[in-house]
């Protein structure tokens, strides 16, 4: 049974240990993971989960992965790690060549989300606030308290003062996150855009991972 979304971005996913091949993840992609998993029976790959609140603090990803990576490595055939790049300034890709594990391509969940290739074609994104569905569910834990808005809430033009638009990049078709979503970007004071991407280049590239021999 999944975890709950506190469970997810606090401690995280153990695997199964039942597989063949380990995908080592952000919490914020257990859903979308085991989704695919389910989708295509890929029920060889198990799946551990880091928890989604190192986000915040991306300095600590690149550990936590090589730690998960060590921990894990005698009891699988084969490592995939689940993480872009998230802010590690180019450390998370340097130390898993380093290990010998592959990892997404891109610079962050919200570009494969929409497709690499197509993310790097849009301009006006610099002034884009970001969500996905974990994140819309997600919303107090990741940007509300930890911005200090809840107790401070004239902080936002501070610190939002930048941005234009609040972009939602849906995973699944539910009007009531995208309710949520448009209320998030009317709590930060920002337009709202909705876009449906579905899973984006996370499928394409575990399916990629799924073809190749054990």
């Amino acid at each position: 049974m999944l975890p709950d979304d506190k469970t997810l971005t606090e401690q995280g996913l153990a695997p199964e240990g039942r597989g063949r091949m380990l995908l080592i993840a952000c919490g914020a992609l257990a859903r979308e993971i085991l989704a695919l998993k389910a989708l295509n029976n890929w029920d060889y790959m198990d799946l551990t989960c880091l928890p989604a609140n190192l986000h915040l603090y991306p300095e600590r990803i690149t550990e936590a992965v090589e730690n998960g990576v060590l921990k894990h490595r005698a009891a699988y055939q084969n490592i995939f790690v689940v993480y872009a790049d998230c802010g590690t300034g180019g450390l998370l890709q340097a130390k898993c060549a380093e290990l010998g594990v592959e990892m997404v391509a891109g610079p962050h969940c919200y570009s494969f989300f929409e497709g690499n290739e197509a993310f790097a074609e849009l301009d006006d994104e610099i002034t884009a606030f970001y969500l996905t569905d974990f994140l819309v569910k997600q919303f107090d834990a990741f940007v509300w308290k930890p911005m200090g808005l809840h107790k401070h809430p004239e902080l936002r033009d501070m610190i939002f003062g930048n941005y234009t638009k609040l972009v939602y990049q849906a995973q699944t078709l539910d009007p009531a996150l995208k309710a949520k979503a448009k209320n998030c970007a009317e709590r930060l004071g920002l337009a709202f855009e909705y876009r449906f991407t579905g899973y984006g280049d996370l499928a394409t590239t575990l399916k990629a991972q799924s073809k190749k021999p054990d």
